[in-house]
């Protein structure tokens, strides 16, 4: 068989002229016969093997009729079915060339995206475990959106994935963007709503004035975008860091998504922060009354003066006892009030199960109990004589005897 250099070096002479076909030969080192089969063939030479047979023919019927019944068949499934003893590689390729005409396709439009209309949502999980303080750690959910039309992607993490804390890190997104898009993509997550939205996040669509969408199951597609983001951090952002907490966690992230929103996007032809003006441009402004993303509970404070919120205690004033007091919690903080007056603050702890108290209230406490004590007319016990254990000896006849 010829091959591809002399078949080109053929055709270069014989198209330069001066040279005739035996000289060509005598030139090359070949045979006539190859000088006139590399003139004439109309394409690149290249070596074909002639079909034979495959030992998956004899089981081929077999395959094509449980296909005809089981389009998704899996191919060991239907190895087993037809007793197939050989290659598993080789019968899973000759099936997947057969199973096209068994199962129609599946196609997926490509959507031309409009500037604010859609931005997609999902969770993250980081598989690098962040210290939350006392000596715990944990992987925290970090809520990711990303929009369709600029490709621009904003993410926060989160000290939980429960509905308030969904909805408190989409409002502080959205205010940082300073823009409302029409619709909020969500993959069927339990704090959002599966099937249908729950009552405190189809409150905050209608506050807004956008949609929240819920994907179908199993529909990975829908939100491409945002799933491609999740790969992105894991494979760029996470590599070679280190985290003290996850505060520490969210300003590093600040700090390097304008890096990953300045990467070039060949699809959009554009770079997402140089397209996002023109998205947010078109998207709704921020509602002028905000939506309810608190945590809320309504207690009545107990002698130890302690609100539970997210598995930890929180110490109150506990000149509140027995009174109602009102518990908000949002991102970053815990308040209680009573009759809209505050009467405790705290840091939002991301650890568990923990007693957080303020000095303050236990020095309160203190003082509190001692006036109790003297509106009580409270006096302390005086010291109770002890008596000699002989004398019981000596009234039931058990002493020793002298």
């Amino acid at each position: 068989m010829i091959t591809l250099d002399d078949w080109a070096e053929i055709r270069r002479l014989h198209a330069a002229g001066g040279h005739s076909k035996r000289e060509l030969a005598k030139l090359l080192g070949v045979s006539r016969g190859t000088v006139d089969r590399a003139l004439e063939a109309d394409r690149v030479p290249r070596y074909e093997r002639p079909l034979t047979g495959s030992s998956f023919d004899d089981v081929a019927p077999a395959v094509r009729q449980l296909l005809a019944g089981s389009p998704r068949m899996p191919s060991p499934a239907l190895a087993e079915r037809v007793g197939w003893a050989g290659s598993s590689s080789l019968f899973r390729l000759r099936v997947a060339n057969i199973r096209p005409e068994y199962l129609p396709p599946d196609p997926a439009d490509r959507i031309d995206h409009q500037p604010g209309v859609q931005v997609q949502c999902d969770l993250w999980f980081p598989h690098q475990a962040i210290p939350l303080g006392h000596d715990q750690h944990g992987s925290p959910p970090v809520l990711v959106m990303t929009s369709t039309f600029s490709g621009n992607i904003q993410a926060l993490m989160l000290p939980s994935r429960t509905t308030p804390d969904l909805l408190g890190g989409m409002w502080e997104l959205l205010q940082q963007a300073g823009a409302v898009p029409k619709r909020l993509v969500w993959d069927n997550e339990t704090g959002i709503g599966r099937r249908t939205l729950t009552e405190p996040a189809a409150a905050f669509a209608g506050t807004l004035g956008t949609k929240i969408v819920l994907l179908p199951p199993r529909d990975p597609e829908s939100k491409g975008m945002v799933e491609r983001a999740n790969q992105f951090f894991r494979q760029r952002f996470m590599p070679g860091r280190t985290f003290a907490s996850p505060a520490d966690f969210n300003t590093q992230l600040v700090d390097w998504l304008p890096v990953a929103n300045a990467r070039h996007s060949r699809s959009r032809r554009g770079k997402p922060s140089e397209l996002v003006g023109r998205d947010r441009a078109a998207m709704r402004a921020l509602s002028p009354v905000p939506p309810e993303v608190l945590f809320r509970n309504t207690v009545r404070l107990p002698r130890d003066y302690y609100v539970r919120a997210f598995t930890n205690d929180y110490s109150v004033s506990p000149g509140m006892i027995g009174r109602i007091v009102d518990v908000t919690v949002d991102l970053h903080q815990i308040t209680v009030t009573h009759d809209g007056t505050i009467v405790a603050v705290h840091e939002r702890e991301w650890a568990r199960q923990l007693t957080v108290t303020d000095p303050a209230h236990v020095a309160e406490a203190a003082v509190l109990r001692q006036a109790f004590k003297q509106i009580r007319g409270y006096r302390p016990l005086e010291a109770v004589e002890t008596r000699d254990l002989a004398s019981y000896d000596d009234l039931f006849g058990t002493g020793q005897v002298a």
